[in-house]
């Protein structure tokens, strides 16, 4: 979790005019819708007249299974597009935007951390440019318009019973999993709930469309409903789609803001890797590709969760290959792993480090199988010991992955230099031969079986039989060809958090499935996953304020 030290440092360092971040990517003033003096949407208009660069190089920063405290995997990709640009590289960074859930819950700011952060950073973990806004009213006016259809005789014959499409809200909010709505003559009462804004199929959607057109067709898939005898309810059924794109419209176009160190950074989309598929848009990311030589992008948790959905998912629908992938590793999260209690993190302890690199090992393997050469950056800390880092080191050596001790947090972009320049030798080496993991014409249940026992090393899959059943009827209506979202824990390879190192032989449960098919896949939720989060006993809301200066505290 960062700290108010990088709060006092985001504050302290003066940001460029947008227009000037602008003018590195050759983006002219004209097309760009400015947010105050620091961050703008890019038209993407313009964006789509932009001509491809030649042989831009695709970075994956992904990671080990995370502590509760997070590991710095956003800061290392930080860190690493200013060590690139450091060295002479163009680069862009591509990053999510932040949901406020987390950051008035337990995880804080989500913006890096130290000299390795993007800016401004208040803005961007708070309402930033709206999007999340957008997206939640586009949303929730889907949500209106179903029940505004069936209160004026449900034309459509829809089956209450059977409605795919629940509510959202972008914060933590456990009491609204599971809530009656239609009460008091104001519709036909029923179940209903709230999923956060992350675990939209909205915003599933918004990430993984490649432009404007693209949105509307997959808003129009949106299946929120099934009908009385049989057949599915679309978002286009209730014509809902026009209405919806038009909150987005703006949403859609890309926003640009900076390192603290002048590095371009598109931040776009924002869905969460534990109940979603955990990446910036499409957009962004293809933006990004256009306008500069290197792009350095992020997939959420583990790769376990955020690296494989951004495999087999983005990837697979946008046609992106990335050339490198970067495993961000801690030793306290070693030694987490390696049996140690959080509270004793700070202590050595080679022998738990030994026993913690499972889980580092099992991340290399599963990186190498998607074709994909790998570097591991280990995420300095202060209280890191010499002896503890070069059992790392000496087990990287071993596994025949180059290893970087990366101290950005500290130092910036010169802090992460030594792994810029391995990056650039693996992304130039042409050893890069991405491949998904599981074939689209596999049955939806065989490619949920797969990735648990490829990537999680499962010995087989409990698929609940309700769950197993609306497999079937996916099929049965056309969807056996859809990608598969694993919601699970973020720490660790099975379903149980409590499950460290590098589990295997265990029974994998499905609990439930859900159809996102204007997203392209089916979440299938492991074990005891909610797609609607809780606050923690003390979240972070109660130690943020504004002071007398108007400046805020407290949100790192």
């Amino acid at each position: 979790m960062a700290s108010t030290i990088d709060l006092e440092i985001a504050q302290k360092t003066p940001l460029a005019p947008i227009e000037a971040i602008a003018a590195k990517l050759g983006i002219p003033e004209g097309v760009l819708f400015r947010y105050g003096h620091t961050k703008a949407k890019i038209d993407l208009g313009w964006l789509k007249k932009t001509p491809p660069r030649k042989h831009p190089k695709l970075i994956l920063v992904t990671a080990i299974n995370p502590t509760a405290a997070g590991e710095g995997k956003t800061t290392t990709t930080i860190g690493l597009g200013d060590a690139l640009t450091l060295i002479g590289k163009k680069t862009v960074i591509a990053l999510r935007e932040p949901s406020l859930g987390p950051c008035f819950g337990m995880k804080g700011g989500a913006t890096g951390g130290g000299y390795a952060q993007v800016g401004p950073m208040e803005d961007i973990n708070l309402h930033f440019t709206g999007d999340f806004h957008a997206i939640t009213a586009a949303h929730n006016l889907l949500a209106a318009l179903l029940d505004n259809h069936m209160y004026w005789g449900n034309a459509l014959n829809i089956d209450t019973r059977k409605i795919n499409l629940k509510r959202a809200m972008d914060m933590n909010d456990r009491a609204l999993r599971q809530t009656i709505v239609g009460l008091g003559n104001n519709g036909i009462p029923r179940e209903d709930g709230f999923d956060i804004t992350v675990a939209s199929e909205v915003m599933a959607i918004f990430c993984l469309a490649k432009d404007s057109d693209d949105l509307k067709a997959r808003l129009d898939k949106m299946v929120i409903a099934q009908k009385q005898g049989g057949g599915v309810v679309t978002a286009a059924d209730i014509k809902a789609t026009g209405a919806m794109a038009a909150l987005l419209k703006d949403a859609i176009n890309p926003n640009l803001v900076q390192t603290l160190e002048g590095t371009p950074a598109f931040i776009h989309g924002g869905p969460f890797a534990n109940i979603a598929h955990g990446c910036n848009s499409v957009i962004a990311t293809n933006a990004a590709l256009k306008l500069g030589d290197y792009v350095v992008t992020e997939a959420g948790f583990g790769a376990d969760l955020g690296a494989e959905k951004f495999l087999d998912i983005k990837c697979r629908q946008s046609g992106l290959k990335p050339d490198a992938a970067v495993v961000v590793a801690t030793i306290r999260a070693l030694k987490l792993h390696g049996g140690v209690s959080k509270t004793d993190l700070n202590r050595e302890d080679t022998d738990a480090v030994k026993c913690g690199l499972t889980n580092l090992q099992r991340h290399v393997e599963n990186m190498k199988k998607y074709g994909l050469p790998v570097v591991v950056a280990i995420n300095h800390f202060s209280s890191d010991t010499q002896a503890e880092g070069k059992v790392v080191i000496d087990a990287c050596i071993d596994m025949g992955v180059p290893v970087h001790m990366c101290t950005h947090w500290g130092e910036g972009g010169k802090g992460a230099k030594a792994l810029a320049e391995t990056v650039v030798k693996l992304a130039e080496g042409g050893t890069a031969n991405f491949k998904p993991i599981y074939e689209e014409s596999l049955s939806l249940k065989d490619k949920i079986k797969t990735i648990a026992q490829t990537i999680y090393r499962a010995k087989d899959v409990a698929i609940d039989a309700k769950a197993e059943k609306k497999l079937e009827q996916f099929e049965k209506d056309g969807y056996g060809k859809l990608s598969i979202c694993i919601a699970k824990t973020q720490y660790s390879f099975s379903s149980d958090p409590a499950l460290m190192g590098a589990p295997e032989n265990f029974v994998f449960p499905i609990r439930d499935v859900r159809l996102s098919a204007g997203a392209g896949f089916v979440v299938a939720l492991a074990g005891d996953i909610m797609t609607m989060p809780g606050l923690p006993r003390e979240p972070a809301a109660e130690k943020i304020g504004v002071n007398m200066d108007g400046k805020i505290f407290g949100l790192f």
